[in-house]
């Protein structure tokens, strides 16, 4: 069985559960004009659903972000960036999940930062699935995609001396998300 043919089957097959335990939601950005930050966010959720138009949603808690730096974390929260106290989550709702031939998929969806929604792409690897020992049945996938920050209202920076600026205005994304099928009512009683 190809694993098209696998994808699909397991995107046919009901609701799944991201598993916030075995998932990454991180992210990556230009710092100082050489150097890199690396990011993730803690707490999120999100929900596949196959039915005969699958979609793929999520939700991530702005306040659980972290890059090592707590200082820089506690900007990053204010008001000049993600405004947690007025803004508190960040929002995904896809519009189309094409499955590929060779096992890719491509989830075009809807993005809300700080208020603002934006179209965004990410491109995706399925990475296989599995039965788990309790009987539940597990898939996985990466994604990777960018988008402009400014874009969302995180405008803050700073022109550095040397020229250019602080931070940069791409920010990569990179989830690895693993997701566990949900029983229906009846079954997981």
């Amino acid at each position: 069985m190809s694993a098209t043919t696998d994808l699909e089957q397991l995107f046919a097959a009901g609701k799944w559960r991201v598993d916030r335990a075995q998932s990454v939601v991180g992210f990556r950005v230009e710092h100082l004009m050489v150097e890199t930050v690396v990011g993730r966010f803690r707490d999120f959720d999100g929900m596949i659903d196959a039915g005969e138009t699958p979609s793929i949603s999520g939700t991530i808690r702005a306040a659980s972000l972290e890059t090592g730096h707590p200082e820089r974390d506690a900007h990053l929260r204010s008001f000049d960036f993600f405004d947690v106290e007025r803004y508190p989550e960040l929002r995904f709702a896809s519009t189309d999940v094409d499955i590929r031939p060779e096992g890719t998929l491509v989830v075009a969806g809807d993005l809300t930062i700080k208020g603002v929604t934006r179209p965004i792409e990410l491109d995706g690897v399925f990475r296989g699935a599995a039965p788990q020992p309790d009987g539940s049945q597990r898939i996985a996938f990466d994604l990777r995609g960018e988008l402009d920050r400014v874009d969302y209202g995180l405008i803050w920076n700073r022109a550095l001396e040397a020229g250019g600026i602080l931070v940069g205005n791409v920010v990569e994304l990179a989830l690895g998300v693993a997701a566990v099928r949900d029983l229906p009512v009846e079954l997981a009683a």
